[in-house]
């Protein structure tokens, strides 16, 4: 992230519509490169409802049979480490990700970790009881990613934001609509923001903001309490995914305290509307029974949560929709994790852009 002051005539007015964690590290790495932020979102910032707002993300690299995604996923190692140094420690917890893999497939993806200069290492099975490796499946261990706290993650980026005086935070802000063209922000109250640069960071909502084309998807995850004999095994376990009887599994551990969360790329479904009620399938009950951990029954189901989350064509980066407007919908597990990678995209995109015109001192174009 970038640290150097400049020049006085590059300083922008951006507007951010979004407290999720795109939203929140876009604000911050826009201060730290001199910028003035105002930050606007619908509920608390952070905002316990938001797509962001979870006990914990997986940060991993490996995607086998693709060396050049690898290797550019092993930088969020990087961009993550120097964050939580920046924001106050604690966040990234560097547990390892275990991934299960076809017999067959083991040898691809160390190649895919060797060209891409991604340390990896065979697993063995056996140290692994409690989680549900499918038969005959290998294993990889990824030692250099882990668990990201996301809640505190946001809360301590807000905390970070707050002490700044180039950014403000303003919650319970509704905006109903952003013009491309213009630059404008509507809100609900009839008021209209605008700056030299408007980032829409609204993850699900983006497409409502902006006719920006989105696919909206509906996940499922539960969270469960381990026996109090088994929470220190759990602790100490990595991130790991392929589980269950259909590889399709995966399982976030206990660790700083949070609860055991799995789920399976099979309760992903795309659907029509955020207001999708769900077509009335047992989504936890089907989780629970695929065989993700072993004697899932000695554990305590607390929560089942039901979210939403957006991928867009382009990618997880941003993309210019105005003249001086960019929208990031991307969010859900991938859009966490490359939030900084898109985030320092974008700074460079901005430092490039041409000088803003003088703002009045209401932060208005004159």
């Amino acid at each position: 992230m970038s640290t150097g002051e400049p020049a006085a005539g590059s300083r922008m007015r951006i507007v951010v519509v979004g407290a999720g964690i795109t939203g929140l590290l876009a604000a911050v790495r826009c201060v730290r490169d001199g910028h003035r932020v105002v930050l606007l979102e619908h509920g608390l910032i952070p905002d316990p409802g938001a797509t962001s707002f979870d006990q914990h993300r997986a940060l991993r690299a490996l995607s086998v049979g693709d060396p050049a995604a690898t290797r550019e996923s092993a930088g969020l190692h990087r961009h993550w480490r120097d964050l939580d140094q920046l924001l106050g420690g604690g966040l990234y917890r560097r547990v390892g990700v275990l991934t299960a893999l076809p017999a067959d497939a083991m040898d691809a993806a160390l190649a895919t970790a060797e060209a891409a200069g991604l340390p990896i290492r065979v697993a063995d099975r056996a140290e692994y009881p409690r989680l549900g490796l499918p038969a005959g499946a290998g294993a990889v261990f990824e030692p250099h990613a882990g668990v990201l706290l996301a809640d505190r993650v946001l809360q301590a980026a807000a905390r970070w934001l707050r002490r700044q005086p180039q950014a403000e935070l303003r919650p319970g802000r509704e905006v109903v609509g952003v013009r491309p063209g213009s630059g404008r922000v509507l809100l609900a109250d009839g008021t209209a923001e605008s700056g030299d640069a408007v980032l829409v960071t609204a993850g699900p909502w983006s497409a409502a903001l902006t006719g920006q084309p989105v696919t909206l998807h509906r996940q499922t995850m539960v969270y469960l309490r381990p026996p109090a004999e088994q929470a220190a095994a759990w602790a100490r376990t990595p991130v790991a995914g392929g589980l269950g009887a259909d590889g399709r599994g995966w399982l976030l551990p206990s660790t700083a305290g949070t609860l055991l969360k799995v789920s399976t790329d099979g309760a992903r479904r795309e659907v029509a509307a955020l207001s999708d009620p769900g077509d009335g399938t047992p989504w936890a009950e089907r989780i629970l029974s695929s065989g993700i951990v072993s004697g899932v029954d000695e554990h305590t189901v607390v929560r089942v949560r039901h979210c939403h989350y957006a991928t867009a064509p382009g990618g997880t980066g941003f993309t210019r929709i105005g003249p001086a407007v960019w929208a990031r919908p991307a969010s859900g597990g991938d859009g966490f994790r490359t939030a900084p990678q898109a985030v320092a995209a974008l700074a460079a995109e901005l430092a490039d852009a041409d000088p803003p015109a003088p703002l009045t001192p209401q932060g208005r174009h004159p």
